[in-house]
């Protein structure tokens, strides 16, 4: 019985991060926003790269 390894790191990556928003909600929360912060600055940056370019 051969064991995935992708799959087991999987689930232990969902574990980890289940277990990272349960012990500290307000830390996940911020960590989420500032993803999404970083996301939203890239968008912008790539859009006015692509609006220069016309």
């Amino acid at each position: 019985m051969a064991v995935n390894l992708k799959k087991v790191l999987t689930w232990v990556v969902v574990a980890f991060a289940l277990f990272y928003v349960i012990q500290a909600p307000e830390s996940s929360a911020e960590l989420v926003r500032n993803a999404g912060e970083a996301l939203g600055d890239a968008a912008s940056s790539l859009a006015r790269f692509v609006g220069s370019l016309v």
